[in-house]
């Protein structure tokens, strides 16, 4: 029996290793924008934390140091959505990249299914019409 070979394999493994390199990208993204979710978090605690603090406050060089403090957190916080923004514009150029190879590997991958099956039809009918060859030679050399 003859083997299957798709002829556009080679290209069909460059689209796979394409595509895992922009699952591993699209990946680092994602990681970049949860870790400035997290910093966002952790202000919006510490910020909690400073109000509850400043309740009942009277001492002055206190409540000056609480609102300088409250000042950095309040401009951590603007840069931090400044990168969230950024990070999800890189996120879904990358899940954008990812879809795209998505697409030409899934239509190849479909090419190969569709030939692999002819492929398995036509070796199928040449082993019927070898079998009915034997058959004649067989019923042949009997009758003789």
């Amino acid at each position: 029996m003859a083997k299957f070979s798709f002829q556009l394999q080679k290209i069909l493994d460059l689209r796979n290793s394409e595509k895992q390199q922009a699952e591993a990208e699209l990946a680092k993204a994602l990681a970049v924008e949860n870790q400035i979710k997290e910093n966002l978090k952790q202000i919006a605690y510490q910020y909690t934390t400073l109000k509850s603090q400043m309740k009942g406050s009277v001492n002055i060089e206190d409540i000056i140091s609480q609102g300088q403090y409250n000042n950095l957190l309040e401009y951590q916080k603007e840069e931090l959505l400044k990168q969230q923004a950024e990070a999800h514009l890189v996120t879904e150029e990358k899940r954008g990249v990812l879809l795209e190879l998505i697409k030409k590997t899934t239509s190849l991958e479909k090419l190969k299914e569709k030939q692999f099956q002819e492929f398995k039809i036509e070796q199928r009918r040449l082993e019927n019409i070898k079998a009915d060859d034997l058959n004649s030679k067989r019923f042949q050399n009997n009758t003789n």
